[in-house]
């Protein structure tokens, strides 16, 4: 599980952002104070820092400028500033992507693991649990593997036959683990707005699936629902 620090002294934007990203599976610190920063990120041994500009006692500057060589992490910025010059700033002194207040908390998340996978790929520390099989990356979770490109599924190496939709739903929910999407996130994603149906039909091809890749679908363990959320497919 990848550990993030959120530095940002308004509590209510942290507490905001803290909550969506636990909610897709990430572990995450918070801190209000610039002070007390750059000895957290130095000993906190975190993956990801999403960090404040605008902070008492130390601001964003200053710590990115701090750590920027003694840490190699992703250093997400978020300004509440629009002049570019900020911006160019910032980047220069080693952040790797910013993000303007006010934003969409599912924006944040996105960034976060974009950077998050970027970061994997670079350094080989990958957490997907993805494998080469057979000529073509397989996606290997809980006996259950996924050969993309060759459209087929394998529970405990016998070979289960899915619908289209079914496998293209499961197909992008293993490419996209530990994130949690809902019924409409899912439907436009899978049948696109113009499909005469609704988001409901989801939650059917989800039923479906687990009764095909689950030891007991009653009890998911892969495809689990988040209530009042949506679906994350756990790796």
């Amino acid at each position: 599980m990848s550990r993030i620090l959120i530095v940002e002294d308004d509590k209510k934007i942290a507490r905001l952002e803290q909550d969506y990203l636990e909610i897709n599976g990430y572990e995450v610190d918070v801190i209000h104070d610039g002070g007390l920063a750059i000895t957290a990120i130095l000993k906190g041994s975190y993956d990801l820092i999403v960090l404040d500009l605008m902070l008492p006692n130390c601001d964003g500057y200053s710590i990115c400028r701090e750590i920027r060589n003694k840490v190699d992490v992703p250093i997400l910025m978020v300004t509440a500033r629009t002049e570019s010059v900020d911006v160019i700033l910032g980047l220069g002194l080693g952040a790797d992507d910013y993000i303007m207040k006010p934003f969409d908390p599912a924006q944040l998340v996105a960034r976060v693991k974009s950077h998050l996978k970027r970061y994997e790929r670079l350094t080989g520390k990958q957490e997907d649990k993805k494998y080469f099989v057979g000529g073509e990356d397989a996606i290997i979770v809980s006996g259950l593997k996924i050969l993309p490109n060759s459209w087929k599924v394998y529970v405990e190496d016998k070979e289960v036959k899915l619908p289209n939709r079914e496998f293209e739903l499961l197909r992008f929910l293993a490419e996209n683990p530990n994130i949690v999407f809902s019924r409409e996130q899912l439907f436009e994603k899978i049948w696109g707005y113009e499909y005469e149906s609704d988001s409901a039909t989801v939650s059917v091809h989800i039923n479906r699936l687990r009764e095909k890749i689950e030891k007991d679908a009653r009890n998911p363990q892969i495809i689990e629902t988040v209530w009042g959320a949506g679906y994350r497919f756990n790796a």
